[in-house]
């Protein structure tokens, strides 16, 4: 059972290189590779109910035991985020069909997506900090290109500081994980939440956690996302959609893993830290979102809003605000999906994305209009849909830990993401009709079938949170017990 472990990371990867070989047949490299997503997909779902029902699953590679050798985890965390991961890439697939250029599809966009898949899915579940590296490495090789894809002027500058920012953040990726391995002797991961419960979190290992905490920040958005706005409005509507979805996940997903398995015994001084960088993450991003007039801009500082509210809950710590957090994760990886793939519909058909030169659209495009407003709520956490559930767990977890400040916060800026992302919608579909039918750029009907489905998880997973809370939980149990990680990987072995 052990070996399912590889085929979410191998069958992307192996996708990919077989399409490199057919460049120029388009139809076939579109089947192919929602066929690769589509496996990757059932091989999760399955590996999630195996889990749910039996036990984490540990595939120890080349036979080596861990803490040895190299070991891919599928805990809950891990496997239900590799399930969504690869759902949300499809999603954003079926929107690039139409929308992607034919010049980009025959320079390799499919093999990219797919690749980068494979780095997100492989960060998602390997047992090493180094290979959480080497994961981490692909999927940025494969977002350099992607960045990149089409050549405008825009896309270089951008594509110039988001390749700058991440050689930075690899190199202190790099750096941190020498230090860890010179302080502890492993790079396991379990091996090394047992070492440093041993050795005590104090000094060195303190301020290697934080030297963690700034590579992740600044990989996920948290506080240091300078760069993201940018980055973000550079791509074409899909590969915007699949980075928002997904990259800055990735790195929220370490932040999580890292704090919960291995630095989570000074909580005082590094989560405290994390906690008012998750504040003025909020803030500070709640702020760009209400200033700018450009919806690219809009949705990339909404992204980094909700980065700071999934730290947040993460900082606070408490089982509830955990559970809170991945829920929520969860949820903005599909809303994110939506409202970057129906918002750059709305871009493709007007041909620009400031919001004073369009309006009306609603006349011509009601189907999309209205699933634009669900992302709006969904965003704003409104219910009966999966933000609302999440943000609620959160802001419990925190009201009953004494965290009053951030929380207002919290609720003040979703007020702020409600108004930013409804400013949207009500400039792009209401008002005077400034075109007909037959002057836009595009349809935008591309959007219509992945942003359905979209919203109906979106509703499923609010209206069934109690269900999906089954499944919650136990990743929750594995973040607050560690040892129910370490037990399964370890096997009991003694440090």
């Amino acid at each position: 059972m052990s070996n399912i472990l590889i085929y979410p990371i191998i069958i992307p990867l192996l996708t990919a290189m077989v399409l490199v070989f057919i460049r120029d047949r388009i139809k076939l490299q579109q089947w192919l590779t929602v066929l690769s997503l589509l496996a990757t997909i059932a091989i999760s779902l399955y590996t999630i109910y195996y889990v749910s029902t039996e036990q984490i699953v540990v595939l120890e590679l080349g036979g080596w035991s861990a803490p040895y050798g190299i070991v891919l985890v599928g805990d809950m965390l891990a496997v239900i985020l590799v399930a969504v991961a690869s759902f949300v890439s499809l999603m954003c697939l079926l929107y690039g069909f139409q929308s992607i250029e034919l010049g980009h599809k025959k320079h390799f966009v499919y093999p990219m997506i797919l690749i980068l898949v494979t780095g997100v899915n492989g960060s998602f579940l390997t047992g090493d900090i180094f290979n959480l590296f080497v994961f981490f490495e692909v999927m940025l090789i494969a977002s350099y290109v992607l960045i990149a894809l089409g050549g405008k002027k825009i896309q270089l500058r951008e594509s110039i500081k988001y390749v700058l920012i991440n050689v930075i953040s690899s190199t202190l990726f790099v750096i941190a994980t020498a230090y860890l391995y010179a302080a502890t002797g492993t790079l396991n991961m379990a091996h090394l939440s047992e070492r440093i419960a041993l050795a005590g979190q104090e000094g060195l290992l303190t301020s290697i956690s934080f030297l963690y905490l700034i590579v992740f920040g600044l990989k996920s958005g948290l506080l240091l996302f300078f760069w993201l706005p940018g980055s973000y409005s550079a791509p074409p509507p899909p590969i915007a959609a699949l980075f928002a979805a997904l990259l800055t996940k990735v790195g929220v997903y370490t932040v999580i893993r890292t704090f919960t398995l291995l630095f989570y015994h000074k909580p005082e001084i590094t989560h405290t830290v994390m906690l008012w960088m998750a504040a003025l993450t909020m803030i500070l991003g709640a702020l760009g979102a209400v200033s700018h007039w450009e919806i690219k801009k809009i949705l990339a500082y909404n992204v980094i809003i909700s980065v700071g509210f999934i730290l947040f809950g993460v900082a606070v710590g408490t089982e509830q605000s955990l559970n809170g957090s991945f829920f929520y994760l969860i949820h903005d990886m599909l809303s994110k999906a939506l409202i970057f793939i129906t918002g750059g519909a709305i871009i493709n058909i007007f041909g620009t994305d400031k919001l004073k030169e369009f309006s009306g659209l609603i006349l011509f495009r009601p189907l999309l209009g209205w699933l634009f407003f669900i992302g709006v709520l969904a965003l704003a956490g409104v219910p009966p849909l999966s933000g609302f559930v999440g943000k609620v767990a959160i802001l419990q977890g925190a009201l009953s830990a004494g965290e009053l400040a951030v929380s207002i916060i919290g609720l003040i800026t979703s007020l702020m993401v409600l108004y930013s992302v409804l400013k949207i919608f009500i400039h792009s579909f209401w008002g005077e009709t400034l075109m007909s039918e037959g002057q836009e750029y595009s349809t935008g009907k591309h959007a219509l079938l992945p942003g359905t489905i979209l919203v109906v998880c979106i509703f499923a997973m609010g209206i069934g949170a109690e269900w999906v809370n089954t499944y919650i939980a136990q990743a929750t149990e594995v973040m607050v017990n560690p040892n129910l990680y370490i037990e399964a990987v370890l096997k009991q072995i003694s440090p």
